[in-house]
């Protein structure tokens, strides 16, 4: 409220400087702002708008009050109302002669509209017209907005224009030239790729604004390919030092700082093009030190300078003194009273400490501060901190402190942040497994379902493997220990459905292993279970399939089964269930009850649960009983892409890429006919019986399913098939239809980007490491944070592993501390080889191919259609494939819902880029990247045939009464003909 007084008062003491702005608008600013409610404030807007609607509409409407209506109408949509109605008349502006008038249009059609209204192809023409002014206010303002409403479809309109500008006298339209190119850049990287040279021109521009302005596009460059630009370290070292000398004029200064957000954005620039690289990396130094030094850590804006040169420093080939250089510079934020100093200090440190690990030790005092600070921000970026810095010897207490610090929270999002911190802490530094287990029941009590289920799947992993085939006393107290652990938890109220998971599992197992349980006991404590979350129909399949694990191993060990009352109710329940995969478990356990001992040991081997199972893919067991259904007279299996009503789509793909109009199909139905019998053919059946040992799925459901894998799966696998199962064929032959599954699998790649690790931590002097405690005031400290302190910090800095023969940990998780270690390291051997080919040629642009799904379907041969005779083409041409399907040139509608992915294309060059000097001869050569468009196969299974009832004549008459309403076609087809139809 208050501001919107003093933006009334500035208004008014604009209207009574003689802007020209009428007494109403004065009292309408005046009203708004002493409003005392939101709906008094509503009530005032809502009178204006019909004020201006009633206004705005008059004819012959003077200039001063038609700007000023624009004015107002700015003020009512900046209050959050609709001002629809008057934005025509802001584009109507834009085409005004007078000035004043043409910017205030301009200006209210950039915070009006955004680069895909509706009314963006009005002023495009404006614009071309107006960048070819004479009067460099009207160009800047055209490329104003050039900046706010040109999409990459209007780009080509206005391109030409924009490159023009780059050499326009007036340096202010040099810049938002830039400025609009690199909008461009943004929009469609592609549209401006061939213009990368013009950018690196303009960094040498006698104007330091211009120079600031390519800044931004050559750091969206550099950051998508650092290689192509290394020639230009030197360019960028050289203005870098004559911005931090105040070579620039004072107007660029700011807090007696010169130019510090040019300074900024060189810093990161020159971040990315020394990372790894020591020959690029010993331009900087000397500039970087001189920065540190003279960095003034009285303003923000002098701290934010400090703040990046560390974060350069640690990006770029390590310096032992400027690393101790960024160590004094984080003591003093690490120091300060400021939140936000602190916070940098603690991010910046998590920098240091992957290139000297010693670096925190010096600061281990303040750490602890920042973890024990009741600012929340703060304490999160510490714990940021200390998940880079565990190891072996720390990790029992930073992951204590992260459970501690998660049950306190309730910030779901967050919550489960901190879980996967805590499992992939446990997973690479636990000491022992029984920490681990103890450490995930605590997760998965308090975190609940928010963690990921492959966590309860490698942590049953872990139980099942244990030490090893030499640790077998080890790994039977490992798993009495997790029995016990999770009878205890059972009665803790809404545990998580992943973690009930794994405790019937684990008493399934190993609940009756070492005869301290009875089976009475673990079977009643499974169904208590079960009964506690009966409409969790997962946990029901575990304890059921528990339950058959326990009296299976009763009965393979020769004792008596009996199964009390409580189980016998369950096991009957579960007989009547509505789910399939519950009743066929209890099916199964009935079953094996009325076995001996030997066949159930044979089904269900005792702690066989991480054994491989060898898979026959080919089914060569079933060979004897296809042979036998054959000559019974059964009918062969035919393959999918043989059936009848296929058709092929690659057929009728080139037909399709011709075809620029889109339209309906209108073919006829096909007329029903009786099924033809097809012929026997003899199948020939393989012999071989290939097996092949795979691992048992860990993360799956303990049903095994197995399907039967067709022909069509290879002959098709590379081309898509839409969903139709379930689908109702009114009209048509029957045809063969069977439901395929079909999986995706995606691998994703992470480049490792890291530099080369440097034994700087015996190069930093002793008084960089005490900077921090000999400068800070003599207190008392707790022996309860000195202990902390010497829980997180003490011990050896270096990493540690768990070993694999004495600990056995799921091997998929590596320790990032370690990965970073292994990245740098790589770099050490290439310093040689990067040296010599630092200039070289940028990688060969990405391709990406196009293509347009076509679809094609089998369509009938009568037409039942009649009103619609009319509207039919008769010049539309059919083409007969070799299945004898007439189809028809006119597109498919689906065409219409198919998504065109976008081209890229990448250019860059190398150039060599000389600062010194006002004159600059600058020579590109910029190559040009083709694209290349594949179109995508798109198949359609057939429809397969349902029977219409018992009456064949009804059945008719209703389709009839179908086609005359319209067809809605059911899944994701569209409808075709309702809008026809009616």
């Amino acid at each position: 409220m208050e501001q919107l007084k003093t933006i009334g008062r500035e208004l008014a003491m604009g209207s009574q400087g003689g802007f020209g702005q009428s007494k109403e608008f004065l009292e309408l600013v005046k009203s708004i702002g002493e409003s005392r409610s939101k709906a008094e404030e509503d009530r005032i807007v809502v009178r204006e708008i019909e004020t201006l609607k009633r206004r705005i509409v008059e004819p012959e409407i003077p200039k001063r009050k038609m700007k000023e209506y624009i004015i107002r109408l700015l003020y009512v949509e900046m209050l959050g109302h609709d001002a629809s109605f008057g934005h025509i008349h802001a584009v109507k502006m834009t085409h005004d002669d007078n000035l004043l008038s043409k910017r205030t249009g301009y200006l209210a059609v950039t915070l009006f509209l955004n680069d895909h209204h509706d009314l963006i192809i009005l002023i495009v023409n404006t614009i071309q017209k107006d960048l070819k002014s004479d009067n460099y206010l009207v160009v800047c303002a055209a490329l104003n907005a050039v900046c706010r409403l040109i999409n990459d479809e209007t780009i080509p309109a206005v391109l030409p224009s924009v490159v023009d500008l780059l050499s326009h006298p007036r340096d202010a339209v040099r810049k938002k030239a830039v400025m609009a190119l690199h909008h461009f850049h943004l929009k469609s990287p592609s549209s401006v790729s061939h213009l990368t040279s013009s950018f690196r021109k303009k960094l040498s521009d006698n104007d330091p604004g211009v120079m600031g302005a390519s800044l931004c596009p050559l750091f969206d460059l550099v950051a998508l390919d650092p290689n192509s630009y290394k020639d230009l370290v030197v360019s960028f070292v050289s203005i870098l030092k004559q911005v931090a000398e105040h070579r620039l004029p004072k107007t660029y200064d700011y807090h007696h700082i010169p130019a510090p957000f040019i300074q900024i954005k060189l810093l990161k620039i020159l971040a990315l093009l020394g990372s790894g690289d020591k020959q690029a990396s010993e331009h900087m130094y000397t500039v970087i030190g001189e920065i540190v030094r003279k960095g003034d850590s009285s303003s923000n804006i002098g701290n934010a300078i400090l703040y990046e040169c560390i974060c350069c420093i640690a990006s770029i080939y390590p310096n032992a003194k400027l690393l101790e250089a960024a160590a004094d510079v984080n003591a003093k934020f690490l120091k300060s009273d400021s939140h936000n100093l602190k916070y940098m200090g603690i991010d910046a440190l998590g920098r240091l400490i992957k290139i000297s690990p010693h670096v925190a030790e010096q600061h281990q005092l303040a750490v602890i501060d920042c973890l024990e600070d009741p600012d929340d921000t703060l304490k999160r970026k510490t714990f940021e901190l200390l998940y880079k810095m565990t190891k072996s010897s720390n990790v029992e207490v930073i992951v204590d402190r992260m459970i501690d610090y998660m049950i306190s929270i309730s910030d779901d999002h967050y919550k489960t942040y901190i879980a996967s911190r805590c499992v992939e802490l446990a997973e690479q530094f636990a000491p022992s497994n029984h920490w681990f287990i103890q450490t995930m029941n605590k997760v998965f009590e308090h975190a609940g379902d928010l963690v990921n289920i492959k966590v309860a799947h490698n942590l049953m992993r872990l139980i099942g493997e244990g030490f090893g085939e030499d640790a077998a006393t080890a790994d039977s107290q490992l798993r009495s220990s997790a029995v016990e652990s999770y009878l205890r938890i059972i009665g803790e109220p809404k545990l998580p459905s992943a973690f009930l998971q794994v405790i019937c599992w684990v008493l399934g197992e190993y609940g009756t292993a070492d005869g301290k349980y009875s089976a009475s006991y673990i079977t009643g404590k499974l169904c208590d279970i079960a009964e506690a979350y009966s409409n969790d129909e997962t946990v029901k399949a575990y304890a059921i399939s528990a339950l058959t694990k326990v009296y299976a191993f009763e009965i393979a060990a020769g004792r008596k089964v009996d199964m009390l009352s409580e189980c016998q109710s369950f096991v009957e329940e579960l007989l009547a269930s509505s789910s399939t995969d519950l009743q066929q478990r209890a099916y199964e356990l009935q079953a094996l009850i009325g076995l001996d001992a030997q066949a159930v040991e044979t089904i269900i081997p005792q702690d066989a649960s991480c054994e491989d199972i060898e898979v026959d893919k080919n089914l060569s067991f079933l060979n004897g009983y296809v042979q036998q259904s054959l000559e019974r007279g059964a009918q062969p299996y035919v393959p999918e892409d043989e059936r009848d009503g296929m058709v092929n789509v690659s057929n009728f793909r080139s037909q399709d890429q011709h075809e620029s109009a889109h339209g309906l199909r209108f073919e006829a139905y096909e007329v029903p006919k009786p099924p033809m019998p097809s012929k026997v053919v003899p199948v020939s059946l393989s012999s071989s019986t290939d097996l092949v040992p795979v691992p048992e799925a860990l993360y799956s459901r303990e049903t095994h399913q197995v399907s039967s894998v067709g022909a069509s799966e290879t002959a098709g696998s590379s081309e898509l098939r839409l969903k139709l199962d379930g689908v109702q064929k009114k009209w048509g032959r029957p045809t063969y239809s069977s439901p395929g599954s079909s999986s995706s699998n995606s691998s994703s790649q992470n480049p490792a980007n890291g530099v080369t690790q440097m034994d700087v931590a015996t190069v930093v002097n002793s008084k960089s490491r005490d900077s921090y405690d000999t400068r800070k005031q003599r207190i008392e400290i707790s022996p309860e944070k000195q202990k902390l302190a010497a829980s997180l910090f003490g011990g050896s800095t270096k990493t540690e592993k768990r070993s694999s023969t004495s600990n056995k940990i799921p091997k998929s998780s590596v320790s990032a501390a370690d990965r970073t270690q292994e990245s740098k390291a790589a770099v050490v051997p290439s310093e040689v080889s990067r040296e010599k080919t630092n200039r070289q040629t940028p990688p060969p642009p990405e391709l990406l191919d196009l293509g347009e799904p076509s679809d094609t379907v089998a369509p009938p041969t009568l037409d039942p259609f009649k009103q619609l005779e009319g509207l039919l083409d008769p010049n539309i041409s059919t083409s007969i494939n070799h299945s004898g399907a007439a189809v028809t040139n006119t597109p498919d509608i689906m065409s219409f819902y198919a998504e065109t992915p976008a081209s890229r294309e990448s250019g860059s060059g190398g150039y060599n880029i000389p600062v010194s000097g006002d004159n600059v001869n600058l020579l590109s050569e910029l190559s040009n990247a083709a694209a290349r468009g594949t179109t995508e196969e798109t198949t359609m299974t057939s429809l397969p045939q349902s029977v219409k009832g018992p009456n064949v004549k009804d059945a008719l008459q209703k389709d009839a009464k179908v086609r005359q309403m319209g067809v809605t076609p059911s899944g994701q087809n569209p409808n075709l003909f309702s809008d026809l139809l009616g």
